[in-house]
């Protein structure tokens, strides 16, 4: 298995960071020191090389078909399941070919920006650990916030997307189970906040187990998952295809004039619909968060929220120290009460927000839009562009530039579709009370 990269803040115990060598924050290099007799320089030297990179610090054991793996993983997320969403509003043209422009723009900027893992040479420069590392060291200044800014909003939204999607996933199958017990006769209206304080609770659980990124089976999981709940939606399009005997749907998409269950839909609602497409494509796409460092999402945010607060109330109980816990069958816990109550709720406000705004697709929209221009195209080009040093007004620089202005005009028009989703879901919408 692919070593994740160290994504939590060294431990402080009782006011004091205790450093430990196996893993370290992924922020921090340290150099190791250097043996004093040649004798024994020899022998650490080669055992060094075994284990640290030249960077000092410990080796990935990852290859290829790992790191493809996890990007395959993050790929298949929970966006895949509003992409039949999204080519029911473009239609059988438009939404293939929609879909396959960002799959070549996407693979096209992750080439870029996998060329900027080192800094300066590409084979012997000082590496880049993080996506907020890369950006530091080629752009600086206000870039380095701005993006920060923007990933940690990412992040902050793509747990409430997940929460949405693990509820409403729930709860589809309970109203399949519904449907099939009452032969169709029962609409099998319910509501999704249980499930959601449900799904709640169980990541406060989650969030609270120390190195929870580093657990080796939470990948093997993960794939599991992706490719089996991919495999049941395949499955079942194609049972719907047999049942029907010919393929649904038009060259053009849902029409003018059909009921949904949010009215009828007019021709400035067609509008919204297709641009809020293009932002739940980008959002099923988009995974140059983790190209560089392979992460639990909410991890990073974690980590920088706790990593500034041990900084700004370094002489505070409640922040810093650490009390051993014993748990039979596990050993000694370790808490910490500002972990445990940020955390928990930082959940619980994600989970209020996701019952404020159950809009599976409207979501996933704002969220593509929001992180498809900057972290998958702006970002990487402008890295690219300063570190090979290509000139400004050159044919390769133009081109650049002309893709990137391109994929800021689909992001604001996903985002405006989008935004016009929730507008008009609100139309209709009461708080805490939307069923399906």
């Amino acid at each position: 298995m692919l070593t994740r990269s160290r994504t939590l803040p060294s431990r402080i115990y009782n006011g004091v960071v205790e450093e430990r060598q196996d893993i370290r924050h992924y922020l921090q290099v340290e150099v190791q020191p250097k043996p004093q007799q040649e004798a024994e320089a020899i022998n650490l030297q080669a055992n060094y090389s075994k284990c640290f990179d030249d960077d000092g610090r410990l080796k990935r054991t990852g290859t290829l078909w790992t790191a493809t793996s996890h990007i395959i993983t993050a790929v298949i997320g929970s966006g895949v399941l509003s992409l039949a969403w999204a080519i029911g509003q473009l239609g059988w043209v438009a939404g293939p070919t929609v879909m396959l422009l960002f799959a070549f723009v996407i693979l096209y900027t992750s080439n870029l920006l996998s060329q900027c893992y080192r800094s300066g040479n590409p084979v012997t420069g000082p590496r880049n650990y993080t996506y907020m590392d890369a950006v530091k060291a080629t752009l600086g200044g206000r870039k380095v916030k701005i993006c920060g800014l923007i990933q940690y909003i990412n992040l902050f939204g793509v747990a409430i997307g997940y929460t949405i999607a693990a509820s409403v996933s729930m709860m589809a199958i309970k109203r399949s189970n519904c449907f099939h017990e009452s032969n169709g006769k029962d609409p099998c209206h319910m509501t999704s906040n249980g499930y959601m304080i449900t799904f709640g609770i169980i990541e406060i659980i989650f969030s609270q187990i120390p190195d929870f990124d580093q657990v080796w089976w939470l990948s093997i999981v993960a794939a599991v998952m992706s490719f089996t709940y991919s495999t049941v939606g395949l499955s079942l399009g194609i049972a719907k295809v047999a049942e029907n005997k010919s393929f649904r749907g038009s060259l053009t998409g849902i029409s003018i004039g059909t009921i949904t269950h949010a009215g009828t839909v007019t021709a400035t609602q067609k509008l919204w619909r297709s641009l809020q497409a293009l932002g739940a494509i980008a959002f099923a796409y988009s995974y140059s968060i983790i190209l560089i460092e392979i992460q639990v999402y909410c991890q990073p945010f974690f980590a920088f929220v706790e990593k500034w607060s041990a900084q700004r109330w370094s002489n505070s109980d409640f922040v810093t120290a650490e009390y051993d816990i014993p748990i039979p069958f596990y050993g000694v816990y370790q808490l910490n009460f500002f972990r445990l109550s940020w955390r928990t709720a930082f959940v619980i406000v994600t989970s209020i927000i996701a019952m404020l705004m159950p809009f599976f697709n409207d979501v996933v929209g704002i969220l593509g839009a929001l992180g498809f221009w900057p972290l998958t195209v702006y970002f990487p080009i402008e890295i690219y562009v300063a570190q090979k040093k290509i000139g400004r007004w050159t044919t390769q620089w133009i081109g650049l530039q002309i893709l990137s202005a391109a994929c800021l005009l689909v992001s604001l028009s996903a985002a405006i579709g989008s935004v016009a989703g929730v507008v008009l879901e609100l139309k209709t919408y009461k708080p805490f009370k939307t069923s399906y």
